[in-house]
């Protein structure tokens, strides 16, 4: 038995605990912005800007141009922006350009994906350049001379 798009997304946050309805975009609906939602999210229509929810769904007739944000993103229509997901599911059918960072990534047959790929354990923990240079700088550096900062250094 087949169920429609929105009732999947439906009864996907009706099985969570203390999820609210799935709130849905239509195919005939375009937004000019940013979407975010607490709960499972349907789109169907065409979102100019980033979508934030808990579990997004991009249906065949649905467009987002801008970052994806969500615990679970399965994608069957087109996305021109990054996919931050701790699962992401790209079905037959869907189009994505541009860079996914997640934990688990799913590929199905006719899927179209051009990007860079990213494991992460937190996908969707915001993750700073100064954290890097943060830990390189904990780690001893053996030098003789003197550095690109007119510090020198040797090890113990």
């Amino acid at each position: 038995m087949k169920t429609a798009p929105a009732q999947d997304a439906i009864r996907g946050a009706s099985s969570k605990p203390a999820a609210r309805a799935a709130s849905i975009i239509c195919a005939d609906m375009k937004i000019n912005g940013s979407v975010t939602s607490e709960g499972a999210l349907q789109i169907d229509g065409t979102v100019d800007g980033d979508v934030a929810a808990t579990d997004i769904t991009i249906g065949a007739s649905g467009h987002i141009t801008g970052e994806v944000k969500a615990e679970v993103v399965r994608v069957k229509g087109r996305i021109k922006g990054s996919i931050r997901a701790r699962k992401v599911e790209l079905e037959t059918g869907a189009h994505v350009k541009g860079d996914i960072v997640h934990s688990s990534l799913q590929i199905q047959s006719n899927a179209v994906f051009e990007g860079q790929v990213k494991h992460a354990d937190d996908p969707l923990k915001d993750t700073a350049p100064k954290a890097a240079a943060a830990a390189n700088e904990s780690k001893p550096v053996a030098s003789s001379g003197p550095s690109a900062y007119g510090i020198s250094t040797s090890a113990s």
